[in-house]
């Protein structure tokens, strides 16, 4: 299996069955190669997370997986869409994934709503991976940690809109991950970070600070 960071909140997931996006948002990543997409995953409807996902999913048959309201909202627009709520397993040819709770917002650019944000917890080839959408610290992590023991989170750490370093780094300690992999941050300006900071406070923590190259690839 292979994971391959597409920018912003943005990953590729390569398995032996299937290639899976998340939150494509690809103005970081504007010559991807989409054609051998075969599952997308939108953690909530704004424009930087749900991006070139309906566009995708019209020119590759990929189905769009995300919460029953957004994934109306894809399908009224000629997307193929699986719609699902928070906390039941969903299995796949290549695994299976779990929708799980985010604290943020979820709408639309006019505004209107999106359903409820989430994160996805994915069960893939003998490995746990936790894609946190947009979300702040919370007690939800605790559980996640403790049931689904992921091996590998993907973490928002830009702030302002999401967790910050400091909060990012507890929640790392919650979710007891030996790896975390930083997104959603140095984007645009509001989210700007120090990204050796991160690296330094989740060394502390004995931990592995996953920072990945928009466009390079890692095994895992």
């Amino acid at each position: 299996m292979k994971l391959t960071y597409l920018g912003h909140s943005a990953f590729e997931i390569q398995t032996q069955n299937g290639k899976i996006l998340i939150d494509p948002f690809l103005v970081n990543s504007p010559n991807y190669n989409y054609s051998e997409v075969t599952d997308i995953f939108v953690t909530h409807a704004h424009s930087d997370h749900l991006g070139n996902a309906i566009e995708i999913s019209k020119a590759t048959g990929a189905k769009i997986t995300a919460i029953f309201e957004l994934a109306n909202y894809c399908a009224r627009h000629g997307a193929k869409t699986n719609g699902i709520g928070l906390g039941a397993w969903i299995d796949y040819s290549w695994g299976r994934v779990i929708a799980v709770p985010a604290f943020h917002s979820s709408s639309f650019d006019n505004g209107a709503y999106g359903g409820s944000p989430c994160g996805f917890i994915f069960d893939i080839e003998g490995k746990t991976l936790y894609h946190a959408g947009d979300t702040a610290l919370n007690s939800e992590m605790k559980v996640i940690g403790e049931i689904y023991q992921p091996d590998i989170a993907m973490l928002p750490i830009g702030g302002t809109y999401t967790m910050d370093i400091e909060n990012a780094v507890k929640a790392s300690e919650w979710l007891n991950v030996s790896v975390v992999i930083p997104m959603h941050y140095n984007t645009f300006e509001a989210i700007n970070v120090d990204i050796n900071e991160f690296e330094r406070q989740i060394r502390e923590k004995g931990k592995m600070p996953g920072i990945m190259k928009i466009g390079c690839e890692s095994n895992i």
